[in-house]
């Protein structure tokens, strides 16, 4: 295992004294490490259940005879972020959560990775890691929101944008725009829309690295929390075969994900962050590629 290099022999006991000083017991030890990780916080919509997400994984990971070790990552909210310097932020962040994956990663030795994101930046920021550490790994999102409701229809991110021009044309008053405000975003998950959020959830699932499901259940289903204990148990099957995301990153896996892109008529920066995951995973993807798969 590859956490053998801090676990086992004598000159290892000061690095497993750390882990005894972490709690955790020889029967821990004598597992696999799962790195689960969780980009949980309390100020982006789509992250601020990924806590609960990611305590499945972990009871996942232990069904399956691994133990789980949570570490953290960033993430920034594009909508809060949105019309102000903050957006400078967004973009760079996907580098910084790349780099951080592997830091983490590699200066603890996991054996596998387990990844929990769910919005724009964060999910390319994470399969860009997956990618050039190339170790067993799997990732499960916190899945979409649910669509909100202003009168009696239905609503989404987008018509609160559209509630801004409306207001301002004079078309709906002060307390219709305050029901818009209060009501289009109802809980927790990534914008309902086929934003970048919900399009890179959708091609994880195309590309390989993500269960069925993973880009369409919603954020409050019962059915997110079981996909997250199963995609716990999955990384243990990658991890006894040596499965590693260049393993699954081929050039048809990136056609098959361009399909399922122009298919669903993704984001426009689906292609800014595929390209970025294949050139983390030595696949050649040019604008050609992605002319061919279009027509």
């Amino acid at each position: 295992m590859r956490s053998d290099n801090v676990k086992k022999g004598a000159e290892r006991t000061p690095n497993r004294s750390l882990f005894y000083a972490l709690g955790y017991t020889d029967e821990e030890l004598d597992r696999p490490l799962i790195g689960v990780v969780s980009a949980f916080s309390e100020i982006v919509p789509g992250h601020s259940h990924l806590d609960k997400l990611a305590q499945a994984v972990k009871d996942g990971v232990r069904m399956a005879g691994g133990t789980p070790v949570l570490v953290p990552a960033i993430g920034v909210c594009d909508g809060i972020a949105m019309g102000h310097t903050g957006m400078k932020y967004s973009l760079p962040s996907r580098e910084l959560i790349a780099d951080s994956v592997e830091t983490m990663a590699l200066a603890h030795c996991f054996d596998g990775l387990v990844l929990v994101p769910n919005c724009d930046k964060i999910v390319p920021g994470m399969l860009m890691a997956a990618a050039r550490l190339n170790i067993p790994s799997i990732l499960v999102s916190g899945g979409p929101m649910l669509a909100g409701r202003q009168g009696q229809r239905k609503v989404s991110l987008s018509q609160m944008f559209e509630a801004v021009g409306s207001y301002k044309a004079g078309m709906i008053d002060d307390a219709t725009l305050d029901d818009f405000t209060k009501n289009t975003c109802p809980g927790c998950g990534s914008c309902a829309g086929m934003y970048t959020a919900n399009s890179m959830n959708c091609l994880s699932e195309a590309i390989g690295m993500a269960l069925p499901g993973n880009g369409t259940i919603p954020a409050v289903y019962s059915a997110r929390t079981q996909l997250a204990k199963h995609a716990g148990m999955q990384v243990m099957k990658l991890v006894e075969q040596n499965l590693c995301p260049r393993d699954i990153l081929t050039p048809a896996a990136f056609e098959n994900a361009l399909a399922t892109d122009m298919a669903l008529g993704c984001s426009t920066n689906s292609v800014l962050h595929l390209l970025a995951i294949a050139n983390e995973a030595g696949v050649p993807m040019d604008l050609a590629t992605i002319n061919a798969v279009s027509a």
